[in-house]
């Protein structure tokens, strides 16, 4: 069964609720973990007052006993505490950027219904669900990291495609980026963003490492797993652009230096690439909407959060006269934030593709599958290389 995940709840509203089906029998999970992730994404310089208020946690309601999953749809909820929803007060001037208008004349509903949905906070079910789908993921050697390589002007220095070291170090900085410099450049475009009222954008890369060759497919175009990626990741609210691999610098290069050279190395226990490796990685580790065994590599563009303290001009929607936008409460970045939202969503549809391809009923049937496939890769190649 492929996996199926939906979410429910409103930004003020009781709480924020992930609902997750497909999953095996039998899958340890690890509150701590979960948690763990659920702060990850309310951390990150340029962070508003919203984060202070919450203290998220997941909340395990339905698809799990003792903690381990029993093959039955997953409930998971994230209580809000700042729960405001049936006081919160109606708004008239739509924020240009945001869902408010465009909602608004769809459902003919508040703008205050509109955003409530529309909002972030949304993405703490995401989350919640992509930290079950990284317990899974890792049962099967397959970790996801993420970085922040630019916010506003201040940016990393273009290369080639990032190695799994390249990651490390990002969890310990505020605006997770590992180079120190860059760092604080980040810093203060925030700072500088901040003082004027004003909001600013930026990049993340998330990376997967251990995945299989063999999942996606190239049979149908809705199977392949680049496009399955970028939609995903092109649902998290502000994410206005995404890249796989080398991604848009594939445009100036010739076909010699874009595609990526095959070797081979007989392998001495099996291999999830099956021995085969690539000498570069520009095609972000998917080749033909398949994984091919490299790090899969995906890179989003963040707009500027568009609520902004000093509103841009709207129209009211009552009168069609003239307004400054509303104010909502806001970060003045969450770039970092989104970074983690990132890899939430990849984990999603990894472990979707993952068990399109080895599916069972139980943790064990699944192990099965995937052993045998490992070996039968490894070994289709022995006696003629």
């Amino acid at each position: 069964m492929a996996l199926r995940f939906s979410s429910a709840g409103e930004s003020h509203g009781r709480g924020i609720f992930a609902l997750v089906e497909g999953l095996p029998a039998g899958l340890k999970l690890d509150r701590g973990f979960l948690d763990g992730e659920l702060a990850r994404r309310r951390s990150g310089y340029g962070r508003g007052g919203r984060q202070r208020i919450e203290a998220d946690a997941a909340d395990i309601l339905s698809g799990a006993r003792r903690g381990i999953t029993n093959g039955c749809p997953l409930l998971i909820a994230v209580w809000n505490r700042d729960s405001r929803l049936e006081t919160a007060p109606e708004l008239y001037a739509p924020r240009p950027g945001h869902a408010d208008l465009a909602g608004h004349l769809k459902y003919g509903a508040p703008i205050r219904d509109v955003l409530e949905r529309a909002s972030a906070r949304e993405t703490a079910a995401r989350v919640a669900c992509g930290a079950v789908c990284k317990t899974l993921l890792r049962k099967f050697g397959i970790e996801i990291r993420s970085r922040v390589t630019r916010i506003g002007g201040a940016a990393m220095s273009p290369g080639s495609a990032p190695e799994w070291s390249d990651f490390e170090g990002a969890d310990g900085s505020d605006v997770r980026c590992p180079d120190r410099r860059t760092a604080e450049a980040m810093r203060r475009e925030i700072d500088k963003a901040s003082a004027r009222g004003d909001t600013v954008g930026g990049v993340f890369e998330v990376a997967a490492r251990g995945a299989p060759a063999g999942l996606g497919s190239y049979a149908q175009w809705d199977r392949r797993l680049d496009a399955r990626l970028a939609a995903a990741v092109m649902s998290i609210p502000a994410i206005k652009g995404v890249e796989i691999g080398a991604g848009f610098a594939l445009a100036a290069m010739p076909g010699s230096q874009a595609a990526d050279p095959i070797g081979y190395a007989v392998p001495k226990h099996p291999l999830p690439n099956g021995g085969f490796f690539r000498k570069t990685n520009n095609m972000g580790g998917i080749e033909g909407g398949v994984s091919n065994g490299e790090i899969i590599l995906v890179r989003a563009v963040m707009k500027p959060i568009p609520t902004l303290m000093d509103p841009l001009p709207s129209a009211d929607i009552r009168t069609g006269r003239r307004s400054k936008a509303s104010i909502e409460r806001s970060d003045s970045c969450a770039v970092p934030a989104a970074s983690i939202v990132g890899e939430a969503m990849v984990a999603i549809i990894l472990t979707d593709a993952f068990l399109e391809k080895f599916g069972g009923d139980s943790m064990e049937e699944i192990h099965r599958n995937y052993t045998g496939y490992i070996k039968a890769i490894s070994r289709r190649r022995e006696g003629r290389c």
